[in-house]
């Protein structure tokens, strides 16, 4: 068995291992306490439910993961355009930073309604929600990439006659690269909750309204269901995210091989 198959079972044998447990622990409690299927239905209920609802649900999924993307989208390029403009204006960083500080003390369920009104049930209100909640992680950890640059690697850079631009493409932009990963993988899971409450508060089509309308007919089959469904998506797009770090950031890979190699 070759070196790089033994490490790929050893980081997959354990995560399998604990997703088998959780199931056989939940088939057993719902076998054997007697508790209701509304309550809590078994794994076997809920994959029927899939199989049933399948069509549907990704019907809904559809217009969920459209919204996420398009959230996401914005709300990375306004994080950028921010931390960009507060790296460089020490006036801007003093006057926006308190002000992007507090916007996120306000709750995301007390803001979705007050969208809905201004918008209506279509899919901006949406739209704007994730924009807001992806913007505050991207912008500041970003903006600690920016500042936490090696300061002798900027004034060599000068030294040999490099303007800002310059130092910002092949200085502070790659050593914020990290950052900005870290802050994705955390942006991509809270847009897609973001939509889906902004779904529950108005709307007509998406994940949300589908849990809405199964929790109201008391479905928890369907309801654990579309759970899943949910959480399913956001590790897609966390995989996802963490193949495209990989591609960007080709010498952190280099790196992490070379100090395995070393242990």
């Amino acid at each position: 068995m070759s070196a790089k198959l033994r490490s790929t079972i050893s980081k997959v044998a354990p995560r399998v291992g604990i997703f088998l447990l959780i199931l056989a622990i939940w088939y057993c409690v719902c076998r054997f306490t007697g508790i209701p299927k509304f309550v809590l239905p078994s794994p076997g209920d809920v994959i029927g439910a899939f199989k049933e609802d399948w069509q549907l649900m990704l019907s809904h999924a559809r217009v969920t993961l459209t919204e996420t993307m398009i959230g996401l989208f914005f709300g990375i390029l306004i994080g950028f355009l921010t931390a960009v403009l507060m790296d460089r204006f020490a006036l801007v960083r003093k006057t926006v930073y308190p002000l992007i500080v507090v916007s996120q003390t306000i709750p995301t369920v007390a803001i979705a309604p007050m969208l809905v009104i201004w918008m209506g049930y279509q899919m901006l209100p949406k739209i704007v929600l994730i924009v807001l909640v992806v913007f505050f992680p991207i912008a500041i950890s970003l903006l600690q990439g920016f500042s936490e640059v090696d300061k002798d690697t900027v004034n060599l850079m000068r030294s040999m006659g490099a303007n800002r631009m310059q130092i910002f493409r092949y200085v502070k932009l790659p050593n914020s690269l990290g950052h900005f990963f870290s802050s994705l993988k955390i942006s991509v899971s809270y847009a897609v909750v973001s939509a889906v409450v902004s779904e529950w508060i108005g709307g007509t089509e998406g994940l949300g309204c589908y849990m809405t309308r199964v929790r109201k007919s008391f479905a928890s089959d369907k309801m654990f269901a579309v759970i899943i469904l949910i959480s399913v998506i956001s590790l897609i797009l966390i995989w996802l995210t963490e193949l495209i770090q990989h591609a960007c950031m080709p010498w952190e890979k280099t790196h992490y091989h070379h100090r395995r190699s070393k242990e």
